[in-house]
C-alpha cells in the first residue's frame, strides 16, 4: 500500500530532523540546566585609513573593510549591519551562536573587535530557532516542517485503514489536542 510505503520512508529520512528539533527544544526549553557560558574575545587592530576617513561616506569601501575583518581577525559569520557615524563604523557579524562586533575609529583606522561564542548548544539552538542562519538553512527548516507534516498525515491515514484501531488512535489523538488547548487555555493564555 502507498500510504505505508510513504509512512515508513518519509519517517526515515525525517528521523534525524525530527531527533535534532525534539532534542534542541529541550535545550532551549530549559536554557538555564543546558546554556553554557558565553565566551567573549576582544581584539584591537588597524586598517588603513584612507578607506574610513572619507568625507563622502558613500566612496567610503564596504565590502573591503568587511573582508579585512573577515581575514585578519577570524570572523566567520555573515555580515548583519554596517553602521556609518561621524567619528566610528560599527559593522557587526551574526550566526548560530556566534557574534563579532567591530568599531573603528574613521580618523584613525584603529578597531576593537568582540567576538562572543555561546557554544554548541548557543549553535543549536540557533539553529533550532532560525537565527541567524541564512536562507539555506530557512529552506531546510522549511523542507522538514513538510516532511514531518506528511508523516503526521501519512501516519493518520494509516490509522484510519486499521479497523481494530481506528476509534481508539482517533480518540488518543483528540486527547493529545484537548491538553495542548487545555495547557493553553489554564496556564498560558
Amino acid at each position: 500500500m502507498l500510504v505505508r510505503w510513504l509512512h515508513i520512508y518519509l519517517s526515515m529520512l525525517s528521523f534525524a530532523i525530527v531527533f535534532f528539533f525534539s532534542i534542541t527544544g529541550l535545550t532551549l526549553n530549559h536554557a538555564d540546566k543546558f546554556g553554557g557560558q558565553l565566551h567573549s574575545v576582544q581584539e584591537k587592530g588597524k586598517l588603513d585609513s584612507g578607506w574610513v576617513n572619507k568625507a563622502d561616506t558613500s566612496k567610503i569601501p564596504k565590502l573591503e573593510i568587511v573582508e579585512y575583518l573577515r581575514r585578519k581577525n577570524g570572523i566567520r559569520a555573515a555580515m548583519s549591519d554596517f553602521r556609518i557615524d561621524d567619528s566610528q563604523i560599527g559593522v557587526s557579524f551574526k550566526g548560530p551562536g556566534y557574534a563579532a562586533d567591530a568599531f573603528i575609529n574613521r580618523s584613525t583606522g584603529e578597531y576593537d573587535i568582540t567576538k562572543t561564542s555561546a557554544g554548541l548548544v548557543g549553535v543549536i539552538n540557533d539553529l533550532h530557532k532560525g537565527r541567524d542562519t541564512g536562507p539555506a538553512w530557512s529552506i531546510f527548516i522549511d523542507i522538514a516542517a513538510i516532511l514531518m507534516t506528511c508523516v503526521s498525515l501519512t501516519g493518520m491515514l494509516l490509522l484510519l485503514f486499521i479497523k481494530r484501531r481506528r476509534i481508539s488512535g482517533l480518540i488518543v489523538a483528540a486527547m493529545g489536542l484537548l491538553i495542548a488547548y487545555l495547557i493553553y487555555a489554564i496556564w498560558i493564555k
